[in-house]
């Protein structure tokens, strides 16, 4: 794997082109690739462990999976096989690996028409707190579980549970 390099900008997308910015640049992509969602990939901001991507703007096709665009970004970060990275969406959620990018895009857009991913390795995760694996199950300290829903709950008076899908995206079928 690569040493970590500097961003070529510390500050997100979002925060170096205002939205009327972001909304035009998209609105051109859509009208020259009707076929294609845009994706704008940036590193986790406390990353330390996986390098910098020189590209950050992705056009993808509707029909491409998840799957198959978790290895464009692992080839584009040179990983290797035993090496771990979670891509989170809107830098809270991670998607299935088997949905399409045209329902990432539908479920996931931002107000400016780009899809915003996230990656990060497995070390800024550590663990999951207070996690329960879909068949009610716990999960200890260190534990992660691949492709598994798990229920993790609120921290709230309700204590209410929330599903949050979470997969840890390794080299095999990645």
């Amino acid at each position: 794997m690569q040493s970590p390099q500097k961003s070529p900008s510390l500050r997100p997308f979002k925060q170096r082109k205002s939205l009327a910015t972001r909304k035009e640049e998209v609105a051109g992509i859509q009208a020259k690739f009707p076929g294609k969602i845009p994706v704008i990939v940036e590193r986790y901001p406390r990353e330390k462990v996986l390098p910098s991507m020189d590209k950050i703007k992705f056009l993808v096709p509707q029909e491409l999976t998840m799957t198959q665009f978790l290895s464009v970004i692992r080839s584009r970060l040179v990983l290797g096989a035993t090496e771990a990275f979670y891509l989170l969406v809107n830098n809270k959620s991670l998607a299935s690996t088997s949905v399409t990018m045209a329902e990432v895009y539908r479920d996931y857009k931002d107000e400016d028409g780009f899809v915003y991913m996230t990656y990060a390795s497995q070390e800024m995760f550590g663990w999951w707190e207070s996690a329960e694996s879909e068949d009610g199950s716990s999960l200890g300290q260190g534990q992660t579980l691949p492709f598994y829903l798990l229920r993790v709950k609120k921290n709230s008076a309700s204590d209410e549970e929330h599903p949050m899908l979470a997969e840890k995206l390794v080299s095999s079928g990645v």
